[in-house]
């Protein structure tokens, strides 16, 4: 698959951020909900200070961190898509919530952040929308603090090989039309649906980890490996 056009892809985010989160529960059947509880526990585990959610979209991981961790850590949700981080902050003035989570806008490629300035970063389902994941894991790596810093990257892969032919039909056939009718937006949902069966699977992310400088990297598959959990420390 060509690199996504960040254009594009900001476009794409935009028309649909409405109707995203509708879209994710009822096309995910709910399981999104408990893919990110994983992703939550074990950032848990590590006791951040202070936590980059990076692709915020509309703040769900933000906020469900902000209720997780203590008061004290200090969580920044960050996208580029502006659509995005207006529903992300209309959630949070809803809640009247949420003090040690903030939003801002930010490119994955070019952090406006400091140097080893987070102890966790979190990314759920937007790797693959960087238009170059290479760069975008060094910026990870290099707002990280090292020693002890961690990355955590929730994001769809792929499947145990009895179920892909069922899997890639449901992502190429089935997505698109019901996510038309949901967001309005087939053409979107096209696009995610091709970027999710040509992203790489569990080893070969790895390798791009490792390229990236992370190490002590291991992966979770989960949903019969559709999704999985990838940890690395920087």
């Amino acid at each position: 698959m060509p690199t996504p056009d960040p254009t594009a892809v900001n476009t794409m985010f935009a028309r649909i951020a409405r109707r995203y989160d509708l879209a994710n529960r009822l096309l995910s059947g709910g399981a999104d909900l408990r893919w990110r509880r994983r992703l939550v526990a074990a950032v848990r585990r590590a006791r951040p200070q202070a936590v980059l959610d990076l692709a915020t979209g509309s703040g769900d991981v933000a906020f469900a961190l902000g209720r997780a961790l203590p008061p004290d850590t200090q969580i920044i949700g960050m996208d580029f898509c502006p659509p995005m981080l207006e529903e992300a902050e209309a959630k949070k003035r809803r809640t009247g919530g949420y003090p040690n989570v903030s939003f801002r806008q930010g490119d994955g490629l070019a952090l406006p952040l400091a140097d080893a300035s987070v102890d966790a970063i979190t990314i759920a389902f937007g790797l693959r929308n960087m238009a170059g994941r290479r760069q975008a894991l060094r910026e990870m790596h290099r707002v990280l603090r090292a020693p002890g810093g961690r990355l955590f990257v929730l994001e769809f892969s792929q499947p145990q090989p009895w179920f892909r032919p069922i899997y890639y039909y449901y992502l190429r056939r089935v997505l698109p039309r019901l996510a038309g009718l949901i967001t309005g937006n087939r053409s979107a949902y096209e696009y995610l649906g091709r970027s999710i069966g040509d992203f790489p699977g569990r080893a070969q992310l790895g390798d791009e980890l490792r390229a990236g400088g992370f190490s002590e990297i291991r992966a979770t598959a989960m949903a019969l490996g559709i999704v999985a959990l990838h940890e690395a420390a920087a």
